[in-house]
């Protein structure tokens, strides 16, 4: 079974905690030191950025962790080098990140298939067009046992969400608003009305909710309607604040006590 899957049917009883951060940021050499620090710190699932120079959805806590990467020489070669390097250690989901344009690049078939000799149990695309993905990516990605992630926001309606839970397997992204990545101090009440809706439409996918989450209000007011939350921004700044994973963790659990 995909680890994904296998990560949502064996966590029923407890509220999953996802965490990004961008491959070759701060240090180039960094992805394999944070995977297995992430896992041995319990955290269940790790979602890996791949840097990209015009990255639409995220702001600019993440667009300049990837800068900074792409700066250091990273690829998504060397990525998938330095995930593989683990592969043996590592037993949580890994899910890579990453913009159309580069994906395309490396070829949907490389793609996929790297993606399972390295461990990766499934991809986030952004930009990827729903159209695009049934046609052309999915066959290629269900070749692989790799699950495509779709995203979801506020503005999304009821029947495009009804079709992407149909036509996925894995999870669903909430993203918590129609904006970029970025640190939030409150999710106000539109915001957890839009929780709450997504909740009562009964998906058969779980659902993870990102973007904005970094004190105890915001964990708190995602995990009341989710299988979990997906934290970047506040990990990666804190990543290069203190150029370890190790004390990045330690921080953030500080600041998700606030």
């Amino acid at each position: 079974m995909n680890k994904i899957n296998a990560l949502f049917r064996d966590n029923t009883g407890r509220k999953l905690q996802s965490l990004y951060f961008c491959a070759g940021a701060p240090r180039v050499d960094m992805v394999p030191d944070v995977l297995l620090t992430l896992q041995r710190r319990g955290i269940d699932m790790v979602e890996v950025g791949i840097p990209f120079s015009d990255p639409l959805a995220d702001g600019p806590v993440i667009q300049t962790a990837g800068t900074k990467a792409l700066k250091n020489g990273i690829t998504l070669a060397r990525i998938f080098d330095q995930i593989g390097s683990v592969k043996a250690q590592i037993h949580i989901p890994l899910v890579l990140m990453g913009y159309l344009n580069v994906i395309m690049h490396y070829g949907f078939e490389a793609f996929f298939s790297r993606c399972a000799v390295t461990g990766v149990s499934g991809c986030i695309i952004p930009d990827l067009p729903f159209a695009d993905y049934l046609s052309v990516v999915k066959p290629i990605a269900d070749k692989y046992d790799i699950r495509v992630i779709m995203m979801i926001t506020p503005e999304t309606s009821a029947d495009r969400i009804r079709l992407i839970d149909r036509h996925t397997d894995g999870f669903i992204y909430m993203v918590s608003s129609a904006g970029i990545t970025g640190v939030q101090q409150a999710f106000g009440d539109a915001k957890v009305d839009y929780f709450r809706r997504i909740d009562a439409m009964n998906l058969r996918n779980p659902r993870m909710i990102g973007f904005g989450i970094s004190n105890r209000q915001t964990l708190e007011s995602a995990q009341a309607y989710a299988a979990g939350t997906i934290i970047g921004s506040k990990f990666v700044s804190l990543l290069d604040e203190t150029m370890d994973a190790d004390k990045a963790i330690d921080k953030l659990n500080e600041a998700l006590a606030q």
